[in-house]
């Protein structure tokens, strides 16, 4: 790809003419070699590096003293000096040809094993629908659409065929596994219907084209000869049969004595058999079934009750009180307490007159 790339590429360094006449030039000189080797590798392909600077030496050699003799290059330097490689059609140490020959090898109708390396069988691999030593033969289920010298085009027989002569289900000449044989017609078995068919006890037989399947019984069923409760062998422990049917058995009901024993317990009839569960209204809580009621709630306040217009009166009456007791105190002539009577009506005129003796006291009075 490099020698493509720099085929007709120059020196570029602006006087064409003189470099080439001084360096050579430039489609067999050491700087288009060097622009080529730049991109052999890419920068994290070690074992490429690597290979790369074992091979420096021959592919100088090649560059300066071998291209006019040996123009292929791969040929020279993986076949005939490294020994990598060997030519298209061919494998193995000695490069030795395919099977089918080394122009066209498995007749064009699969691969041959280590085709062009050192390695590999040279054995044929072939693609579907072809078959023999040579990939010449159409494998089994196809037929020979086409054939000529160097061309067979193999086509898919109908489904149940394993040889056949068309596509047609008239034209088999051998069934696939699964299948009998009736006059050139592929014929479904029946292996339920022998003794082909193997399905483990508690299982059914169910025919399928060409082969079978095994499905599980009913969970109603002790062995089987179909799908549904109606198609038991034996009725599975918690059901009864009635006629052909296996029915489940509410033991919840016809239990001479209760089955579930313990306190606020009782039965719950289930498929093939029951369960005790929690009476309504009641939770099982460690292993036992106790009423299910919200958590305690905290106590009440004294005040939580009170309304807001009962906050009012209960205000007008706590400060009625207070007044009326400090009134009785001046009346005695007491000039203590006269000043104390008058400092407190004032005090109470002014915070009875604002909205924080509301907030405060409907505090107080509610607990908050």
């Amino acid at each position: 790809q490099g020698l493509e790339r720099t085929e007709h590429e120059g020196f570029g360094g602006g006087n064409t003419a003189w470099e080439e006449e001084k360096l050579s030039k430039y489609q067999h000189s050491e700087t288009r070699l060097l622009e080529v080797l730049e991109g052999v590798c890419a920068p994290s392909d070690f074992a490429c590096h690597q290979l790369l600077e074992r091979s420096e030496e021959h592919v100088e050699q090649w560059w300066f003293h071998e291209q006019q003799q040996h123009p292929d290059f791969f040929q020279w330097l993986c076949v005939d000096r490294l020994m990598l490689c060997c030519p298209p059609g061919t494998y193995g140490s000695d490069c030795r040809s395919c099977a089918g020959g080394p122009r066209q090898p498995c007749s064009g109708n699969g691969r041959c094993d280590g085709d062009g390396t050192r390695h590999g069988t040279g054995l044929c691999v072939c693609s579907p629908g072809y078959g023999g030593p040579f990939c010449a033969e159409c494998g089994d289920g196809y037929y020979e659409a086409l054939r000529n010298k160097s061309h067979l085009v193999c086509a898919e027989c109908y489904q149940a065929c394993g040889r056949c002569t068309g596509p047609e289900d008239s034209s088999c000449l051998r069934c696939k596994r699964g299948w009998v044989l009736h006059e050139h017609r592929c014929i479904d078995i029946d292996e339920c219907g022998t003794e082909m068919a193997h399905c483990r006890a508690n299982q059914y037989c169910v025919n399928t084209e060409g082969s079978y399947e095994c499905r599980d019984c009913s969970t109603a069923c002790i062995g089987c000869m179909g799908a549904g409760p109606a198609r038991c062998k034996k009725c599975n422990k918690g059901y009864w049969r009635d006629g052909a049917k296996c029915l489940d058995v509410d033991e919840c009901a016809s239990a001479e004595e209760p089955v579930c024993t313990g306190v606020q317990e009782v039965c719950e009839n289930t498929e093939g058999s029951y369960r005790c569960v929690c009476a309504q209204g009641h939770i099982r809580r460690d292993g036992q079934c106790v009423e299910d009621k919200p958590p305690d709630a905290p106590e009440k306040g004294f005040f939580d009750d009170v309304t807001d217009d009962e906050v009012v009166v209960l205000q007008q009456m706590f400060f009625g009180v207070m007044i009326c007791a400090l009134a009785t105190l001046a009346a005695k002539g007491d000039m203590v307490f006269t000043a104390i009577f008058i400092g407190a009506v004032a005090a109470m005129a002014g915070y009875w007159l604002s909205d924080r003796s509301d907030r405060v006291l409907d505090g107080f009075m509610k607990g908050r």
